[in-house]
């Protein structure tokens, strides 16, 4: 996954003048690295045990179709349980797990998350749904057609700005419900957003994964991303096909509960009264394009979003904020996107704290060290690679923390077999880009599932982070386009 694009960035050769623990490739900085400071009851079965309850917890929350990330919360509580009844020591367990939840980057997920529902639920209030229905029916998009149309925008933007979360905050809340109005297949539209997402996660120049990837590889940012196209396009290519096959609607399960949806689905022409509101998230991404923070970025959005609605008179003062006095609390379209971010937040602390702990343990390292003992061959080599990248992506569960736990392995077995640095660097990104966007416990498919909450109005159904992340074929894609590199040799004579 990737997060907005800071300061503190790594040179092309791997030099940021600090520690891994202490400047990550995504900017933000963490506490020092305490692997092996904890040991736990039952050696690394007892390590892994909480971890193990949490991802069955999830699979089975997510194959009996769980509402929303709000079911996750009492197995992450579980989890830390028994996190703390194995662990030897106690107090250091729970050291950890508060420091993993207290990094800035989670506080930065979070704030985002509770602005983006802010602007998000603004933007749908001032009709700016309406108004996408219009303008593609101006274009003749719909159907399939939209959910092309919706991919391409999101690998645009993605791409762009470099941050995945941010394309999914910005993107999804806004094209998932007029696709209730287009004839587009729900699973398959959110799946083509969250595969934009994945695309500029895994090219863009300015991602933290590419610049993770090259930056431990020793390799420039340039070449990384040239060479890295011959992955991605192919990709890409066969997503969208699938998309434009399979993008149209079902009218034997379209949604026709809802007065409202059936009120909505009538007015299929649209309004471009709400076209306006387009400036608004405008103005978010070219702030992102010029450097600035996604916090910075969506505070500025929520306040153009506001004066614009005000102005126009596409929104009222008073459905802003008022005080609700049958139920004696405040209430509101801000209090309503806010609430929005609730849920993804708790899950995304409890889940680094459970990381934490996980890392402390000391079982990646030890991991890596068992892949470099059992490297013979450069296939043999890329496959290691592959497989530990694999491993430490399920295991932390954040993209740029495992490719720089792996970085180094990956570099000195490249460089033992003639590995090329792009080549090396590309099997990092390309896999940090397929199971968090794919898995239903990652937080990329949690915050895509979650995004599409509150669009009923439109016909569109709620979403389960499983399903999102199961039709998500750009990173299927990606995976398979990756492995039959590594099986065929594929670009690797070609030293990239």
């Amino acid at each position: 996954m990737s997060s907005e694009n800071e300061e503190h960035i790594p040179d092309e050769q791997g030099s940021a003048g600090k520690s891994r623990s202490e400047t990550p490739a995504d900017g933000h900085l963490r506490p020092p690295s305490r692997a092996g400071s904890l040991t736990f009851y039952g050696g690394t079965l007892g390590a892994l045990a909480p971890f193990a309850l949490f991802l069955i917890g999830v699979a089975w929350l997510g194959l009996s179709g769980a509402p929303d990330e709000r079911g996750f919360w009492p197995v992450l509580l579980a989890a830390l349980t028994l996190g703390l009844l194995l662990a030897r020591d106690r107090g250091e367990y729970s050291n950890v797990i508060v420091e993993g939840m207290s990094q800035p980057i989670v506080m930065i997920m979070v704030m985002a998350w509770i602005l983006a529902g802010v602007l998000g639920v603004l933007m749908n209030a001032s009709g700016f749904i309406e108004a996408l229905v219009w303008l593609a029916g101006q274009m003749g998009v719909a159907g399939p057609g939209y959910v092309a149309a919706a991919f391409l925008i999101c690998a645009v933007v993605s791409t762009a700005t470099g941050t995945s979360l941010g394309t999914i905050l910005l993107c999804s809340p806004l094209l998932y419900p007029a696709g209730g109005l287009l004839g587009a297949d729900p699973v398959i539209l959110i799946g083509a957003i969250l595969g934009g997402a994945t695309f500029g996660d895994n090219i863009s120049p300015v991602s933290d994964t590419t610049i993770a990837s090259s930056a431990t590889q020793g390799a420039d940012l340039g070449g990384v991303v040239r060479s890295r196209l011959k992955y991605a396009l192919p990709a890409a290519a066969i997503a969208l096909v699938v998309y434009m096959l399979l993008g149209a609607a079902d009218p034997s399960t379209a949604s026709a509960t809802s007065e409202t949806a059936a009120s909505a689905a009538s007015g299929l022409q649209g309004s471009p009264r709400g076209l306006p509101m387009l400036l608004a998230p405008a103005l978010v991404l070219a702030l992102l394009l010029t450097g600035r923070r996604l916090i910075e970025g969506l505070l500025f959005g929520i306040l153009a979003a506001t004066i614009i609605g005000l102005a126009l008179g596409l929104l009222l003062p008073a459905q802003l904020l008022f005080i609700d006095t049958e139920n004696f609390r405040a209430a509101g379209l801000i209090l309503d996107g806010m609430e929005r971010g609730v849920g993804v937040s708790i899950f995304t602390i409890l889940l680094m704290g459970l990381v934490a702990g996980l890392e402390a343990s000391g079982i990646l390292d030890r991991l890596v060290e068992f892949a470099r003992k059992r490297t013979h061959s450069p296939r043999g080599a890329e496959l290691w690679i592959f497989g530990t990248m694999s491993a430490a992506v399920l295991l932390i569960t954040h993209s740029a923390v495992a490719i720089l736990t792996v970085g180094g392995f990956t570099r000195e077995t490249g460089e033992a077999f003639g590995i090329h640095r792009y080549r090396r660097a590309n099997i990092l990104d390309i896999t940090s880009c397929t199971y968090p966007f794919l898995l239903p416990f990652y937080i990329p498919t949690i915050v895509a599932a979650s995004t599409t909450a509150g669009a009923a109005a439109f016909g569109m159904p709620r979403i389960t982070p499983l399903a999102a992340g199961l039709f998500n074929f750009h990173s299927w894609a990606l995976l398979v386009v990756l492995l039959f590199a590594i099986i065929t040799g594929f670009g690797r004579n070609a030293g990239e």
